[in-house]
């Protein structure tokens, strides 16, 4: 019999600066909302994009990393999975969501690049879970990038 497989990868948008809390143990949490355009054709037979959102829930350090560094509408690739909740409103009705919960992070514009540049931070071996904080790496954070490689570098 075959496994379960649960997985997302999103490449999108945040749609709202990334929101910080933290448990009553101190784990952090980040709460992000993300637009992922598809193309689809309209009634006239015209392509349009059509914007998909998702909830996004990070943990751990890599949450604080996110709420530090990432801002709406910039661009960010996840990798995670879905997570079925439900829960009782206010007024008494059940409510239901499916949401994302990352495993990896990947910021995919550098700070002042607002249309999507290349390059960027990416954090590996990022905790799903409150439960145990593994380590993420955030030495790229400071080191700058890679000089440009030019015709007379090349070393044929």
């Amino acid at each position: 019999m075959p496994a379960d497989l649960n997985r997302v990868t999103l490449i999108g948008r945040l749609t709202r600066d990334p929101e910080l809390r933290h448990t009553r143990a101190g784990d952090a949490i980040a709460s992000l909302r993300v637009a992922v355009n598809g193309r689809a054709r309209d009634e006239g037979g015209q392509w349009v994009d059509k914007p998909n959102f998702f909830d996004v829930s990070v943990f751990g350090r890599q949450a604080e990393t996110v709420a530090n560094y990432m801002a709406k509408g910039r661009r960010i690739g996840i990798d995670g999975r879905l997570q079925w909740r439900e829960w009782e409103a206010q007024d008494g009705t059940k409510r239901q969501s499916v949401d994302v919960v990352a495993n990896d992070v990947f910021f995919l514009d550098s700070r002042g690049d607002g249309d999507g540049g290349g390059g960027g931070w990416s954090s590996q071996a990022a905790p799903a879970s409150p439960g145990g904080d593994l380590p993420v790496d955030t030495s790229d954070l400071s080191s700058p990038a890679p000089a440009p490689v030019g015709d007379d570098d090349i070393p044929f």
